[in-house]
């Protein structure tokens, strides 16, 4: 005796909706197939429901988990006397860039 897989009763609609989406997935269907596969869905009560089921889910975005979170720190307000303190080291500070080396020695 064999101890595979469970047999499963399944009907030629549900066999070819199958086939059919698979198909669709690798974008190998024909226009007339993807036209029966609208027929088989919009005729079986069943698999209705499973694209249904799907196309909810498809819909529903997941939440975020906490390590998608990213925080986001909030710039901290300088004071007025830190504003003045930083535009003066602007003003005194050169950028080694923008020296000429000849003034520089």
């Amino acid at each position: 005796m064999r101890h595979g897989k469970q047999l499963e009763r399944r009907t030629f609609n549900q066999d070819r909706f199958e086939i059919l989406i698979k198909r669709q997935k690798n974008g190998i269907a024909t226009f007339n197939e993807l036209t029966e596969l609208d027929e088989i869905v919009n005729r079986d009560p069943e698999i209705r429901e499973i694209v249904l089921e799907e196309m909810q889910d498809a819909d529903t975005p997941n939440p975020p988990n906490d390590d998608q979170i990213q925080m986001v720190e909030k710039p901290v307000r300088k004071s007025f006397i830190e504003k003045i303190k930083a535009f003066i080291n602007r003003l005194f500070t050169v950028e080694s860039d923008d020296l000429n080396p000849a003034i520089a020695a």
